[in-house]
């Protein structure tokens, strides 16, 4: 038997640094009419990564010294919306031996003070657009020593003792920064906090390349070389991938150094602060973008209605990816009629896990929803967290993942030690969705535990019943969540948004869930609201879902 290949782990900066020498005029990025190419971007981030060196960034201890919920770098904060900006402050921070920390930019003055405190950040790169709120709180964060703005359209003038973004890359070295990388150099990623207080996820950069950043092939091997991750992206580029969701959440990112590490393109929209369906089709055109990366039924369905009305050429679009949501069948089906030859591939993962399994849906193979196929590592264990479950099993238990996972929750030993549990002496990642094998091999995902409703004994899942109600097309976006109930414990609430100009009985939306739920799954109660709230990444907000429920009667 021969043996297993040695594993061989990478820093992000120094696999930027690979490829941009393998194919440096090539076009990195696309962004408001400017052109970076792989070398641009190479340059622009060690001037960036220099810059932070001059302002004392360090390591403070190898992680050799550190427990998995510690970390020994400095932080930079990145306070911006979608652009060449923020990949750059990423992957000069990676080069500088900084861990970049991803700020959600919706959060209001107290949220910011908890995250910016949570993650110790030493610096921050900003839009001026979110200046004045940086300055409201500042004598509440001392550890804020470093404050570099991105000039917009606000007109915000710089604060005190800040910096221009522009003119600190101007003036700083293009010299490759005197430290040494290291593939145990950190990546964090803050995870959303719609259910609970965010949390920095901490993984070395070595794992999450593979685990989400293209740092395997679709064989499941890894690289082995500098040279062979170089040889691939001399061999892409006939990508350009049009990147909608913000760069704040992490399925943005992964799609972003995903294209990066095959030497293809990303494209942002000239209007990165909201989502312009308008904006989209017209970058789609200008572009000949090949990938758009969406987030569920939230981006799908205003790209949809958009589409229906406009006249656009989007015969480039070979793939739409989503991630972070769901994608509900029937939209699924409308890209697939209106886009000739497309493939929709939804992804699924966590900030605990990287990239997890995935489902492409095209007119030849058929469309599905909540079924995937397993990447290396993932898999379902028992509820109980003693056993790993086979295929043959078809009890419901954790997805999971094991390998290339994350070390743990910043500051935090208790959680770490929750999420990551040791089973017949191999460590998993379990974040909190529940899963089961499907006939076919399959897993089934039916949504996170932490919004599973309790309904007499009975568990419902909130995404399964989401996903019925949109089947109605006088539904626009639907989110579930459960409510006290003396009768139930717990009842399911369904708070809808309808399609413009839509009237529907709830008896109507109660037909069309009991042909794909069970009774007890039924809803027993309707709220009806002029719009959902989400996250800028799609994602239901489930707490505000709870608000909305406590204030309608219950149907008993």
């Amino acid at each position: 038997m021969a043996e297993a290949s040695p594993v061989v782990d990478f820093n992000l900066g120094e696999v930027n640094e690979a490829i941009a020498h393998a194919i440096p005029d090539r076009d990195a990025i696309l962004f408001r009419g400017r052109r970076f190419t792989y070398r641009d971007l190479a340059e622009r981030t060690r001037r960036l990564a220099n810059y932070l060196l001059s302002r004392g960034f360090r390591v403070r201890a190898e992680r050799s010294e550190l427990a998995g919920h510690e970390s020994g770098q400095d932080h930079l904060a990145l306070y911006l919306y979608n652009g060449n900006e923020y990949i750059e402050g990423m992957l000069g921070a990676f080069k500088a031996r900084a861990a970049p920390v991803n700020v959600n930019y919706r959060y209001v003055e107290e949220e910011l003070v908890y995250l910016l405190r949570n993650c110790r950040a030493r610096g921050v790169i900003y839009h001026a657009e979110f200046a004045p709120r940086l300055e409201a709180i500042r004598g509440e964060l001392p550890d804020l020593e470093v404050l570099i703005q991105v000039a917009d359209d606000s007109g915000h003038e710089l604060l005190p003792g800040a910096v221009d973004y522009e003119e600190v890359l101007a003036a700083s070295s293009p010299d490759r920064p005197e430290v040494p990388w290291s593939p145990d150099d950190l990546y964090i990623l803050y995870t959303g906090g719609t259910t609970g207080m965010p949390k920095g996820v901490l993984w070395r950069q070595a794992d999450i390349f593979v685990a989400a950043m293209g740092g395997r092939r679709f064989d499941g091997t890894e690289y082995r070389s500098l040279g062979e991750i170089a040889e691939n992206a001399r061999a892409g580029g006939q990508v350009r991938s049009l990147i909608l969701p913000p760069l704040m959440h992490g399925a943005a990112q992964w799609g972003s150094f995903y294209m990066f590490h095959s030497g293809n393109t990303i494209v942002f929209p000239d209007e990165p602060r909201r989502l312009d369906p308008v904006d989209v089709f017209r970058t789609i055109e200008r572009h000949r973008v090949v990938s758009m990366q969406i987030v569920g039924d939230a981006f799908a369905r205003p790209l949809l209605d958009e589409l229906a009305k406009g006249d656009y050429d989007v015969s480039s679009l070979k793939i739409i990816g989503s991630g972070g949501a769901p994608l509900s069948t029937r939209n699924k089906e409308e890209f697939l009629d209106r886009i000739p030859g497309v493939t929709i591939l939804d992804t699924i993962g966590s900030s605990e896990t990287g990239a997890q399994a995935s489902h492409p849906s095209s007119r030849e193979a058929g469309v599905a929803t909540g079924r995937f196929r397993p990447v290396a590592g993932a898999g379902v264990v028992s509820a109980d967290l003693r056993r790993v479950l086979g295929p043959e099993d078809r009890e419901i238990g954790w997805f999971s993942q094991t390998g290339r996972v994350p070390l743990g929750y910043l500051g935090d030993p208790e959680k770490t030690a929750r999420t990551f549990p040791v089973i017949d002496g191999v460590r998993y990642s379990i974040p909190g969705d529940r899963a089961r094998y499907t006939d076919s091999g399959e897993i089934e995902v039916l949504g996170r535990d932490s919004v599973c409703i309790n309904t007499g004994g009975e568990k419902v899942f909130a995404e399964e019943v989401e996903h019925a109600l949109k089947l109605h097309p006088a539904v626009f976006d639907a989110v579930v969540c459960g409510r006290p109930s003396e009768r139930w414990g717990e009842e399911v609430v369904a708070v809808v948004q309808l399609r413009p100009g839509a009237r529907i009985r709830e008896e109507e939306l109660l037909a069309t869930c009991s042909e794909h739920l069970a009774r007890y799954k039924l809803p027993k109660a309707f709220v009806f609201r002029d719009q959902i709230v989400r996250s800028p990444s799609g994602k239901a907000d489930y707490r505000w879902a709870k608000e909305q429920a406590a204030e309608v009667a219950s149907r008993g």
